[in-house]
């Protein structure tokens, strides 16, 4: 027998909220109770040791048998569903990361529900046949490779009334790596097949594969057509490791933008006219490095091609490891980000340095930051931690202006009687989008939407989404009973899911001190007074430094920018005015960018 580690991680809004004080209980094949754990502030638990069938079995590929051990999860905590995971997976000499993902309880439900997840085989497992098809074109191509970011989904094979969900493109890599083969393999055969999984995503977005078809989900879950995903699947931190580093590269031929269309198979009960998942750690073994063991199985001009154009990204990666001593704007925000997300994980520690100056505070902050996502914590931030933090803080920083939005718009208690279909518009449109965007931030089957107004095909998608969620009649037309379910569900994740931190706190807003800044300014800026601003603060004189953190007084809300604001619309929006929005957040001109945040005073 040998031994892994499991480490569990109960989280939700896209990783933007820890659940703290989670009960989790791990027990064997027979029901014997092995540890009874309970989550920190940052949603995880203490690391433990579990047994391990012996190594070697998953490295056989004569070897019929299961080379994993697995154990039973159970997840329970105030307010929310409880989770069962019949077969979390563990194998000899890996850690191990378990997500946990608790649903909400909705608006006056007693008695929490049990949801319950089932793992199964491995790909590389199966005896089906794998029938994947695909081209290097398509009937519609994207001038440029996009990590869509995140990826969309299909829960089943490409014409079943399965779910969609959405992923972070990263994370998706990760558990489609777990689910097609084991994390023990050799590094290369991993970085390959890790290499042959992303390149095939990146072929189906692409040549709009499925979106052409009229589809509305980027690939399927179905071996036969695609590659194998299991909704909140065990993740290998030696798989985990290698995603971060590479999941925006990706194969292509020579000379060529697309991503080479990359079909595998594991080689053994199943062959096909692409990469042999089984043949990979044969190769590895003989000493072939990723590129050989790739031009073994595809045409030998293929290359490594890297794309920097990631959705959900705001800044790009700069291209230059950031460490202690760094100097510069990339320095400043990623120590901009991580005092936003530290207000959501406060294991983080407050930075100090001046802005722009990596010193001994922000390596701390980045250090744990690292430890707290899983991360090779260093305290240096290269591409991995970069992308890292940067998507951690868009979560945080939409979860927070969706909070702040639902009393900007004054929702109530009481649904609307209106019955909207394809063609409404109007304020309870608004809501209507509004409310599922909101939860669509805790149920990953629901897709976001852009608050316009307008009832069109996404909002009736989304709806249809919702409706089959909650057993309703799936027709994308909103009347009393689906209106009532959307309150409800609404209210239940209200008033059962831990507020986020909304930006500032209530009644403040915290500022650090940049050059030029003076308590005058400041006061000017934020509509208060420097008396006032010296009192919160303890001020014994108007000397403040670059670098200081301020209390500023007032109630303060954060939005995010999305397609089609412009500072007039928000000032319509927020009920202020465009010289307002620009004074509060220092903008020089009426130019926006989306993911941009900006304060509104309320």
């Amino acid at each position: 027998m040998g031994r892994g580690n499991l480490i569990i991680q109960a989280r939700t809004a896209e990783e933007a909220l820890p659940l703290k004080g989670v009960r989790v209980r791990i027990r064997d094949y027979k029901g014997t109770l092995l540890y009874d754990l309970t989550t920190d502030e940052s949603g995880e638990t203490e690391e433990i040791a579990l047994e391990a069938v012996d190594r070697k079995l998953s490295l056989d590929p004569s070897y019929l048998g299961i080379p994993f051990s697995s154990y039973s999860l159970e997840a329970e905590a105030e307010g929310f569903n409880s989770l069962y995971i019949i077969d979390v997976q563990i194998f000899d000499g890996e850690n191990a990361i378990q997500s946990v993902v608790l649903i909400p309880m909705l608006a006056g439900q007693i008695i929490p529900h049990r949801y319950e997840l089932f793992f199964g085989r491995h790909a590389v497992a199966m005896t089906g046949p794998r029938n994947q098809a695909g081209s290097r074109m398509g009937p519609r191509i994207f001038r440029q490779v996009i990590i869509p970011n995140p990826i969309t989904v299909h829960l089943g094979t490409p014409d079943s009334n399965a779910s969609n969900v959405q992923v972070p493109f990263p994370d998706y890599v990760k558990n489609v790596a777990s689910s097609e083969i084991y994390p023990t393999w050799p590094q290369t055969s991993l970085e390959a097949n890790i290499y042959a999984i992303i390149t095939f995503a990146l072929n189906r977005v692409f040549t709009q594969w499925y979106r052409g078809r009229g589809y509305n989900f980027d690939i399927t879950n179905s071996t036969a057509y695609d590659q194998y995903f299991v909704y909140g699947r065990t993740i290998y931190e030696s798989i985990s490791r290698i995603v971060d580093n590479i999941f925006n590269q990706y194969i292509r031929r020579g000379g060529q933008i697309a991503p080479f269309f990359t079909a595998f198979c594991n080689g053994t009960t199943a062959t096909c006219a692409g990469l042999s998942q089984w043949g990979t750690v044969t190769l590895a073994n003989q000493g072939m490095s990723v590129m050989q063991i790739l031009r073994y199985y595809y045409p030998n001009d293929i290359e490594i091609s890297q794309t920097n154009i990631i959705t959900g990204i705001i800044v790009a990666y700069p291209g230059t490891t950031l460490r202690l001593g760094s100097l510069g704007l990339h320095v400043q925000v990623i120590q901009t980000y991580l005092n936003r997300i530290r207000g959501n994980f406060p294991a983080i520690p407050r930075i100090t340095d001046d802005p722009g100056v990596f010193g001994n505070s922000t390596q701390e902050a980045v250090l744990i930051f690292q430890s707290v996502f899983s991360l090779t914590a260093d305290g240096v931030v290269e591409k991995a931690t970069w992308n890292k933090i940067s998507y951690i803080y868009v979560a945080v920083a939409k979860l927070a202006s969706l909070y702040s939005e639902g009393t900007a718009l004054g929702i109530g208690t009481v649904p609307p009687i209106s019955i909207l279909r394809v063609g409404s518009s109007g304020v309870d449109v608004i809501t209507l989008q509004y409310i599922l965007s909101f939860i669509s931030e805790f149920y990953p089957t629901i897709p976001e939407l852009t608050q316009d107004g307008i009832f069109g095909s996404d909002t009736a998608q989304a709806v249809m989404a919702f409706q089959q969620m909650m057993s309703l009649t799936a027709n994308g037309i909103v009347g009393t009973a689906t209106w009532n379910a959307l309150y409800d569900t609404y209210w239940g994740i209200r008033g059962n899911v831990p507020s986020p931190e909304t930006g500032p706190e209530t009644g403040t807003i915290e500022y650090v001190v940049r050059p030029g800044d003076t308590l005058w300014s400041l006061a000017q800026r934020f509509s208060t007074s420097v008396y006032m601003i010296m009192a919160l603060n303890n001020l014994t004189s108007n000397v403040i430094n670059t670098g200081q953190v301020l209390q500023i007084p007032g109630t303060f809300i954060t939005y995010i920018v999305r397609s089609g604001d412009t500072l007039w619309s928000l000032a319509q929006k927020f009920n202020t005015t465009v010289d307002a929005i620009r004074a509060l957040n220092n903008l020089t001109s009426n130019v926006l960018m989306i993911g941009q945040t900006l304060l509104f005073r309320i």
